[in-house]
C-alpha cells in the first residue's frame, strides 16, 4: 500500500469513529480522533502490529476500541489524551507566537497599507487625509494608544511630523510601493522612538501603558500561580503511585476502583505536571527576557539623553 493509500485510509478511519461517536451523541474532533488511534495503535495490550497493513477485522477492532474510549466520561485516559491534543493545537513557543502576532497584525494593517501606497491624492484635502491615514497606520502597526484618541494622535502627528512634515509627502507618492511600505516602517519605529522617549522624560505618551510596571506584577502572580498548581499535581501523583504501589506490593483491593484506573489517573496527573513545567519555564524565560529588554531600553534613553540637548529633545512639541 502506497503512502497516500495509507493516508486514505486512516482518514477514513478517522471519519467512521467519529461519525460513530455522533450517532450516540458524543460529538469528537477529528484531530481528537487521530490521537486516540494512535494511543490505540501503538498501545502493546491491543496486538496491533504497526509493520503490516490492518485487515479488514483489524480495523473493526480499532474503531470499536477508539469508539469506546471516546465514550468513555469517567476515563482518565480519554482525559490525557484530550489534554495532550490541547496542548499540542493550542500551545506554541515564544518565537512562534511572535511570528503569528506579526503576522496577524500585517495581515489587518494591510488595507489600511494598501488605502496609503495606492493612493493618488492630489488636492490639499486629498494631501491632508493621506497624512492623517499614514498617522492612523503609525499608531496601529505601533500598538501604542488608539488612533480614535484625539490626544493619542495629536501627539503621534507632532512626533511625526518632526520627521516626517506634511511637505514630504509628494516625495512618498513618488516612491514605489515597496519603498513606501518600507518607509511606513521606517516612520513608526522613528514615531514610536520619539514618543516612549517624550514619555521617559514626562513630556508625553499619551496612551502608552506601563508595560513595565504591569509586567513586574504579572510575571511573578503567574510563576506563583503555576508553581503552586505543580505543587498540588506533584502532591496529587505522589498519593496515586503510593496506592499503586501498595496495591502490587501487599495485594490490597481498591474497594471498587481497578488497578488500571488508577494507573491511568496516575499517568494523567504526571502528563498535567509535565504540562505544568513547560509552562513554568516558559514563564521564567518571559521574565528574564523582560529583564534584559528592560534594561536595553533603560540604557538607550539613558544614551538620548546625553547626546540630545533639551531643545532638539522636544522638538516635535512645537507642533501640538
Amino acid at each position: 500500500m502506497s503512502r497516500a493509500q495509507a493516508e486514505s485510509v486512516i482518514k477514513n478511519i478517522i471519519r467512521e469513529i467519529a461519525q460513530e461517536c455522533a450517532n450516540k451523541g458524543q460529538a469528537v474532533s477529528e484531530t481528537l480522533v487521530a490521537f486516540m488511534v494512535k494511543a490505540v495503535v501503538l498501545d502493546p495490550d491491543n496486538e496491533f502490529n504497526v509493520d503490516r497493513t490492518l485487515t479488514k477485522d483489524d480495523v473493526q477492532k480499532l474503531i470499536m476500541l477508539c469508539v469506546d474510549r471516546l465514550l468513555d466520561s469517567q476515563s482518565p485516559s480519554l482525559d490525557t489524551v484530550k489534554m495532550q491534543v490541547y496542548f499540542d493545537m493550542n500551545y506554541t513557543s515564544r518565537a512562534d507566537f511572535l511570528e503569528e502576532h506579526r503576522r496577524v497584525l500585517d495581515q489587518r494593517l494591510h488595507p489600511v497599507v494598501r488605502e496609503i501606497t495606492d493612493s493618488r491624492a492630489r488636492t490639499r484635502d486629498e494631501l491632508e487625509g493621506l497624512y492623517r491615514r499614514i498617522v492612523s497606520c503609525v499608531l496601529l502597526r505601533s500598538g501604542l494608544g488608539s488612533p480614535t484618541d484625539i490626544a493619542v494622535v495629536r501627539e503621534a502627528t507632532a512626533a511625526l511630523q518632526s520627521v516626517f512634515p506634511q511637505t514630504e509627502l509628494g516625495t512618498f507618492m513618488s516612491l514605489t510601493k515597496r519603498d513606501k511600505e518600507r518607509q511606513l516602517n521606517e516612520l513608526t519605529l522613528i514615531a514610536t522612538g520619539i514618543r516612549l522617549f517624550n514619555r521617559e522624560c514626562g513630556k508625553g505618551g499619551e496612551g502608552i501603558d506601563d508595560l513595565p510596571a504591569i509586567l513586574s506584577e504579572a510575571v511573578p502572580a503567574t510563576t506563583h500561580n503555576v508553581q503552586t498548581e505543580i505543587q498540588n499535581t506533584t502532591k496529587l501523583a505522589f498519593t496515586y503511585t503510593a496506592l499503586v504501589e501498595d496495591v502490587v506490593t501487599n495485594k490490597k483491593s481498591l474497594e471498587g476502583l481497578s488497578l488500571n484506573l488508577m494507573k491511568e489517573a496516575l499517568i494523567n496527573t504526571r502528563q498535567h505536571e509535565a504540562f505544568l513545567s513547560i509552562l513554568l519555564n516558559d514563564v521564567i524565560g518571559c521574565a528574564q527576557q523582560v529583564e534584559a529588554l528592560e534594561s536595553q531600553f533603560a540604557a538607550r534613553m539613558e544614551a538620548l539623553k546625553t547626546q540630545c540637548s533639551p531643545k532638539l529633545l522636544f522638538l516635535q512639541h512645537k507642533f501640538m
